[in-house]
């Protein structure tokens, strides 16, 4: 049998409740695994009593016959998420010690399903940034290095790059993520591991730190398209706590999964070619599109004309909504407070919001405040919103003619850590591929699909109908069972 940590979701649930192990062997195997993985920074807290608690549990469950979907399945958690008693803090410092007395609707979920909690994942800072360079508790490396003989630490992706990382390392099966503009879909691109974006409002928002509220969803990645399936399956459900929540029966992917996709049209969009696209990248794309074909597809050519826009009505939106989100940390309700001598609560909250929140995060607070100031806000953020409605008018335009949407993940492979945090407009333009789906809310999933030519990880993503997980799901496995991906990094941390 293979080493327990070497399973995914799927075969931990199916063995575990075949007997072929114990769910206390593979809760014991993941914290030694998390244990020997310090380099990789990937975690802000570990929890293993919690996931031996669980495990305890899932065995006296399994016994008498009444074990639960996710018994014996361990999970990371997202440090977006708040968890009931175990500190949450979205990898700020203004948040250093906040333990949340509640648990997000998703998590909830899960720990529910039976699964078990093995801690919290690093991220970028209040789940901005792209690369994971922004968290108050360190820089997360990818455990892979290229294969140019070079050791210089690698960007996992953002912002869900603990995430990212741990699953690629082996030492989670799998983990929630969240998806603003791409921080799924860009680390799973990266690291070589599978990352699903579900319909906005399909995963419950209660709980988890707010980014920007229209673009914020949570989403499973793992190290393939089952095993999010199962994941996302767990985790959606309408949730009257969050009033974005949608009132949807939540289908069983996993049983309906099928690579058939006869009948079905893929639609290339021709604005995705961006200049200087690397060649491993347009090689990809196009192999990805042979890789459908033969699944049985037919490929048409479609027009999302306002792709150009979506960048920049992305950073107007998101940091707008960020700038109204943030407010409420000043020192008085959560985590961090500072009080200089003789101050008074103005120069509290200064003071506070200074010490607290970092580079990134004071920037778009900065961009945000600017374009929803008194006369520029019809100049800027009525004008993103009006953008969002013309690319979501896109992808309606484009369903007439197609099912599904095959393009690109991201631009370019995993980047140097420092290579890219001196210039943000260029770190931005790494989410230039997922930004217009989270702008119309659909679903996407990432899949890898190969190596370029350093030897790291390079990623497809399928775009589908609002409410069709199930579609953009087969199209993804069609693609994972073509790639036939098992590339993984080499044990060096």
């Amino acid at each position: 049998m293979a080493e327990i940590t070497d399973l995914g979701v799927a075969e931990i649930r199916d063995g575990f409740r075949g007997g072929e192990f114990s769910a206390r062997e593979v809760a014991d195997a993941y914290n030694a695994a998390i244990a020997d993985a310090d380099a990789l920074n990937c975690f802000i807290v570990t929890t293993p009593e919690k996931a031996v608690e669980a495990a305890e549990e899932a065995d006296r469950a399994l016994a008498s016959g009444d074990a639960a979907p996710l018994s014996g399945v361990p999970l990371g958690i997202k440090d977006l998420f708040c968890t009931n008693g175990v500190q949450s803090t979205a990898a700020s410092h203004i948040l250093e010690g906040f333990v949340p007395p509640y648990e997000s609707t998703v998590s909830g979920k899960l720990l529910a399903a039976g699964a078990g909690m093995l801690g919290k994942l690093n991220m970028d800072q209040f789940a901005m940034g792209s690369s994971n360079e922004t968290s108050h508790f360190g820089n997360v490396i990818s455990p892979w290095r290229r294969n140019d003989g070079g050791n210089a630490p690698l960007s996992p992706g953002g912002s869900s790059g603990g995430t990212s990382s741990a699953i690629a390392a082996h030492i989670v099966p799998a983990a929630t993520g969240t998806d603003t503009g791409g921080s799924i879909r860009q680390p799973a691109a990266f690291t070589g591991i599978c990352g699903m974006k579900p319909t906005y409002g399909r995963c419950s928002r209660f709980g988890m730190v707010a980014f920007a509220s229209s673009l914020d969803q949570a989403g499973p990645m793992a190290r393939s398209v089952k095993d999010c399936a199962i994941l996302l399956e767990a985790m959606a459900g309408y949730d009257a706590k969050d009033s974005t929540s949608l009132n949807e029966p939540v289908p069983n992917w996993e049983g309906a999964l099928n690579s058939d996709l006869k009948g079905k049209k893929i639609g290339i969009p021709k604005e995705y070619r961006v200049d200087d696209m690397p060649e491993d990248i347009d090689a990809l794309w196009k192999q990805g599109v042979d890789w459908l074909r033969d699944a049985g597809a037919e490929i048409v050519d479609v027009s999302l004309p306002h792709t150009k826009y979506a960048l920049p009505a992305y950073y107007i939106i998101a940091p707008a909504e960020a700038s109204a989100n943030l407010a409420r940390y000043d020192g008085v309700r959560y985590g961090l407070r500072e009080l200089p001598e003789g101050a008074n609560l103005q120069e509290m909250y200064a003071a506070t919001r200074a010490a607290g929140f970092g580079d990134e995060v004071k920037r778009r607070i900065m961009i945000g405040t600017y374009v929803l100031s008194a006369g520029f806000y019809d100049a800027y953020y009525t004008q993103a919103a009006k953008v969002r409605t013309l690319i979501a008018r896109d992808f309606d335009a484009a369903w007439e003619s197609c099912d599904y949407l095959l393009t690109p993940t991201a631009p370019s492979a995993a980047f140097g850590l420092g290579d890219l945090s001196d210039d943000p407009l260029a770190m931005y333009l790494n989410d230039v591929f997922t930004v217009p789906s989270s702008l119309a809310g659909l679903p996407a999933i990432a899949v890898p699909g190969g190596l370029d030519h350093h030897g790291l990880p390079l990623g497809l993503q399928v775009i589908g109908k609002a409410l069709d997980e199930q579609g953009v799901m087969n199209a993804g496995l069609a693609l994972e069972e073509r790639a036939g991906f098992t590339a993984r990094a080499e044990k060096w941390w």
